[in-house]
C-alpha cells in the first residue's frame, strides 16, 4: 500500500514510477477520492461544531423561559446529528473505496530496478559454476531411471487430479533430506530463526502481504473462510501485523519449512510435465523484518543465503535482477536465482528474493520505535526462497544422472541419507 501523503506531495513522481512497469497514471483518481473523503470529514467536523454550539445554547433557553428558542435550537441539534451521521457515513464510505484503491496498486520500482518489458529484460548479476559436459544425452528428472520408481504422476493424478505428484522410497528420502539440510544451513550458519507455522491463514494476513485483493485467483480458499498459504511469507511477515516494536528487536530473520498450495491460475500448458510446477510443494521460505535503512543490504545477505545453498549442493547456477515488466506487484527489487537443468538445457528459477520496503508494512501496519526516540516508523519486510524443495530435487537429480541411469547424490547430503551416495538404476539408495 502506498502513502497517500507522498502521492498529494508528488503526484507526477508517483505516476512516472508506476510508468515503468507499464500502469497508466492513477495519481488523479486518487486525489479526487481523497479530496472528496477529506471534503466530507470537514464538513462532518463543521456540522459537529455547530452541533455542540447550539447544544451548549439550549440549556440559556430553557433558563429564560424562551420555548421557541428552546425548541428551535433542539431541532437544530437534532438535524446536525443526522447530517454528521450521513457526513461521517459517507466519509467511510469514500475511505474505505480510496484504501481499496491502493491496496490494487503494485509496488514502486526501485531505482537500481531496470527498466524492461518481460524475462528477456533481466539482467544477469552473478554466475557461478559451470554444467557438467556428459558423456550421453541427459534427460529431465523423471525420465531417469533411478528416479521412475519413487515419481508417481499417475497415481497422484488418481488421488488429485493433474499437477500433484506422490513420493515414495528414495526419492522421498532424498526430499526431505533437502529440506533438513536447508533448514540446518540457514539457522545453523546463517543465523535465522527456525519457525514452523499454519498452512491456514485468515483472509486479512493475505491482504497484509499482498496476494488480496488483485491476486485471490492464484491461491485456494476453504469454504469456511481461511485461505492456504501459497508460501510461508503470508505467515512470516505477518508476525508483526499490527505490531509496533522497539528498534532493538529488529532486524528479525525466520525461516520456515511448509508445505505451499497454489492454484497455477494463467500457467496453463507451461511445465506440464514432471513436478517443476505443482498444485501442492514444499519450500524452505526466508524473511527478514528490518528497518528502512538495513533492506538493501539484507536484500544481498538473503541472495547469498539462498546461493549458498546451492553451492554447497555443487548445483551451477546464476543470479538475475528482475526488470520492471517482470517485477512482482507487492516487491521494488528481486534478485531470481536460477539453478542449471541439463535436462532441459537451461537455467531455471529457484529462489525468488526480493525486498518490498515498506509497501507491506502500510498494509499490515508494521512499525517500530526509533530507540532516540520520535515517531514510530514503518518496517521493511523480504523474503526470498531458501530453496524450493522439489525443484532442488529436480535439480540434484537431473545434475547427478549417470549414463547406466543411476544418481550420484552431493557430498553434503550425505548425512542426511544414513551414508548413502547414490540412487541405482532400479531406484535404490546405496
Amino acid at each position: 500500500m502506498h502513502d497517500i501523503r507522498t502521492i498529494r506531495d508528488n503526484p507526477a513522481a508517483f505516476d512516472a514510477a508506476l510508468s515503468r512497469r507499464g500502469v497508466a497514471p492513477v495519481s488523479s483518481d486518487i486525489l479526487a477520492l481523497d479530496e472528496a473523503r477529506r471534503a466530507k470529514i470537514l464538513a462532518a467536523e463543521t456540522a459537529q461544531a455547530d452541533a455542540n454550539k447550539a447544544a451548549k445554547e439550549v440549556g440559556a433557553a430553557k433558563a429564560r423561559g424562551d420555548d421557541a428558542e428552546f425548541e428551535r435550537l433542539r431541532g437544530l441539534v437534532a438535524e446536525k446529528k443526522a447530517e454528521i451521521a450521513a457526513l461521517n457515513e459517507e466519509a467511510k464510505t469514500q475511505d474505505a473505496a480510496l484504501t481499496d484503491l491502493l491496496m490494487g496498486i503494485p509496488n514502486l520500482p526501485d531505482d537500481a530496478t531496470p527498466d524492461g518489458d518481460d524475462e528477456d529484460d533481466n539482467v544477469e548479476i552473478h554466475r557461478h559454476g559451470s554444467p557438467r559436459n556428459f558423456s550421453f544425452d541427459p534427460v529431465e528428472h523423471y525420465d531417469i531411471p533411478a528416479i521412475r520408481p519413487g515419481m508417481d504422476f499417475e497415481t497422484a493424478a488418481k488421488l488429485s487430479g493433474s499437477r500433484f505428484v506422490l513420493l515414495s522410497g528414495a526419492v522421498a528420502r532424498l526430499h526431505r533430506a533437502l529440506a533438513q539440510f536447508m533448514l540446518d544451513v540457514h539457522v545453523e550458519e546463517h543465523g535465522l530463526t527456525e519457525t514452523i507455522t499454519p498452512v491456514l491463514v485468515r483472509e486479512a494476513m493475505m491482504y497484509g502481504t499482498g496476494q488480496l485483493p488483485k491476486f485471490g485467483e492464484d491461491s485456494y480458499q476453504t469454504t469456511n473462510g481461511w485461505w492456504l498459504i501459497p508460501t510461508a511469507e503470508v505467515t512470516l511477515t505477518n508476525i508483526v501485523n499490527g505490531l509496533t516494536i522497539d528498534e532493538d528487536y529488529l532486524p528479525r530473520r525466520y525461516v520456515a519449512h511448509t508445505q505451499c498450495f497454489r492454484s497455477e491460475a494463467g500457467s496453463a500448458g507451461r511445465d506440464t510435465s514432471g513436478m517443476l510446477r505443482q498444485h501442492q510443494f514444499e519450500k524452505v521460505e526466508m524473511v527478514s523484518v528490518t528497518r528502512p535503512e538495513d533492506s538493501a543490504a539484507e536484500h544481498d545477505r538473503m541472495t547469498g543465503c539462498a546461493q549458498a545453498i546451492l553451492e554447497k549442493l555443487g548445483l551451477p547456477y546464476r543470479t538475475v535482477v528482475l526488470c520492471t515488466g517482470d517485477l512482482g506487484a507487492g516487491m521494488r527489487k528481486t534478485h531470481d536465482i536460477e539453478v542449471w537443468l541439463p535436462g532441459q538445457n537451461t537455467y531455471r528459477e529457484i529462489s525468488s528474493v526480493s525486498v518490498a520496503g515498506d509497501y507491506q508494512a502500510r498494509r499490515m501496519n508494521a512499525r517500530y520505535k526509533p530507540e532516540g526516540g520520535g515517531k514510530p516508523q514503518f518496517v521493511h519486510t523480504l523474503n526470498g526462497s531458501g530453496l524450493a524443495v522439489g525443484r532442488a530435487l529436480i535439480a540434484v537429480v537431473e545434475n547427478g544422472q549417470q549414463e547406466d541411469g543411476s544418481v550420484d547424490l552431493p557430498t553434503a547430503l550425505h548425512p542426511y541419507l544414513r551414508g548413502k551416495t547414490r540412487i541405482t538404476p532400479d531406484g535404490q539408495l546405496a
